[in-house]
C-alpha cells in the first residue's frame, strides 16, 4: 500500500444516489480528507448526469489542482472530461463500473441506448484501470461491446476494442460495513417478506406484486415491507400494490436512517429479488447478512453470489417458494441459520487494503 501522505486522490461521482453514494461517503471516512477532492451530483436524473457532468466536473476542478489518482464511476464519460482537462492525462485514470449500460434493460430510445453504451466502451479506452463490482458485470461488458460496435456503419467501426479494455479490468467487490447483529427472535408465526429494491422497472416490481397478489388469492399470511429508494417518479405498479396489499403491508417507502432500516431486515425472513438487472445488489446482501433467506433468480450476478439453493428460475417457482414460507415460517428462520456465504468477501474490513492502493492513498480510519 502507497504510504505517501502528499498524493492526492480526485474523486467524481455523477449520480450521488444508493450505492454510488455509499461507496463516496465510506471513502470520504477512511481517507484523510487533505489527500482528497471529491465532486459528487445528487442521484437524480441519471441521464442528464451521464450526458453533461463531464463539463460541470471540468469548471470546477481547481486549476492549480494535481492528483496522483482519478476515480470516477463510469457514469461520468471520463474521455470528455480528460479532454476538456488535459492535465487529467497524466493522473491514473480508475473508473468504477458499479453498473453497465450495456446489458441495462433501458426505458429510452436506441440511439440513447447507443450513445450512453458508447461513451462508457470509449471511457474506459481512456482509462488506466477499470474495476467492476463483480465478474458477471465485467463479463456482461466485455461480451456486450462487439454488438453494440456492430451498429456503426462498417467503414468506420473501430477494431480490437475488447482486447484493449480486457487487459485492465479487474474484479473489486463493493465494500460494505455490515453492521453488528444483536440477538433478535423473529416471529415464528407470520412470514414477513421484504422487498428493499430501487423503485424502477429493471428491478422488476410487477413480477414482485404479481405474485403478492397470487398468494392472497391462495389464502397465504404474510406481513410485507417494500423498502428502497425512487429517484423521480415511482412506476404505477407501486401505488396499486399499495391499495391491493394494504392488510399485509407493515412498512412502505425508503427507510433513510440506517437503525431503523436495519431493524426492519432483522425483522423479515425472506428477502426477494425480481430484479431483470442486478449487477451485485448491496441490498441482498445486507438483508441476507441480518437473518433473511434470500429468493432470487437464477441468473445476473446472484449467480456467482448465492447458493442454488436460493435461486428461481420462473414466476411459478418463486411462488411456490413463498407459499411454502408462508405455511412454515419456522423453516425459513431454521433455513437461513444453516445458508454458509462467505460475507468476508464483500466487507470493507477485508477490502480497504485493496482500494487503498487503487487510490494510492493510507488508510486513516479503521472501520
Amino acid at each position: 500500500m502507497n504510504t505517501g501522505s502528499q498524493q492526492k486522490c480526485l474523486i467524481l461521482e455523477p449520480f450521488s444516489g444508493g450505492s454510488h453514494f455509499q461507496m463516496v461517503d465510506l471513502l470520504r471516512q477512511c481517507f484523510d480528507a487533505q489527500c482528497l477532492d471529491i465532486l459528487t451530483l445528487s442521484g437524480r436524473k441519471w441521464p442528464w448526469r451521464a450526458r453533461t457532468a463531464a463539463l460541470y466536473f471540468f469548471q470546477r476542478i481547481p486549476e492549480d489542482s494535481s492528483y496522483h489518482t482519478v476515480f470516477c464511476s463510469s457514469v461520468l464519460n471520463l474521455a470528455e472530461l480528460v479532454a476538456l482537462c488535459p492535465k487529467l492525462g497524466s493522473s491514473l485514470k480508475v473508473i468504477y463500473f458499479h453498473e453497465n449500460q450495456l446489458v441495462y434493460p433501458i426505458q429510452r430510445n436506441d440511439s440513447c441506448d447507443f450513445q450512453f453504451s458508447y461513451a462508457q466502451i470509449v471511457s474506459c479506452i481512456i482509462a488506466d484501470r477499470i474495476v467492476f463490482n463483480s465478474k458477471f458485470n465485467r463479463d456482461s461488458f466485455l461480451s456486450a461491446i462487439p454488438s453494440v460496435l456492430h451498429r456503426i456503419p462498417k467503414d468506420g467501426r473501430p477494431c480490437d476494442v475488447v482486447s484493449l479494455i480486457e487487459v485492465k479490468c479487474t474484479v473489486l467487490h463493493f465494500p460494505i460495513v455490515f453492521p453488528a447483529i444483536p440477538t433478535f427472535q423473529r416471529s415464528l408465526e407470520e412470514l414477513h417478506i421484504v422487498w428493499p429494491h430501487r423503485w424502477e422497472h429493471d428491478k422488476n416490481p410487477e413480477l414482485f406484486f404479481s405474485v403478492l397478489r397470487q398468494l392472497v388469492a391462495d389464502h397465504c399470511n404474510f406481513r410485507l415491507s417494500v423498502l428502497g429508494e425512487t429517484y423521480g417518479e415511482a412506476p404505477e405498479c407501486f401505488q396499486t400494490a399499495r391499495d391491493d396489499l394494504k392488510e399485509q403491508i407493515i412498512h412502505w417507502g425508503y427507510v433513510p436512517d440506517k437503525t431503523a432500516y436495519y431493524n426492519v431486515l432483522r425483522s423479515s425472513h425472506v428477502v426477494v429479488s425480481t430484479a431483470r438487472h442486478e449487477f451485485f445488489g448491496v441490498a441482498m446482501l445486507e438483508a441476507t447478512y441480518l437473518g433473511c433467506w434470500p429468493l432470487c433468480p437464477d441468473a445476473l450476478a446472484y449467480q456467482e453470489m448465492y447458493p442454488p439453493s436460493c435461486r428461481y428460475r420462473t414466476p411459478a417457482q418463486l411462488c411456490k417458494r413463498l407459499r411454502y414460507f408462508c405455511k412454515h415460517p419456522r423453516l425459513a428462520v431454521d433455513k437461513r441459520a444453516n445458508l454458509t456465504i462467505d460475507f468476508s468477501q464483500y466487507s470493507w474490513s477485508t477490502l480497504k487494503n485493496s482500494y487503498a492502493d487503487l487510490l494510492g492513498l493510507s488508510l486513516r480510519n479503521e472501520l
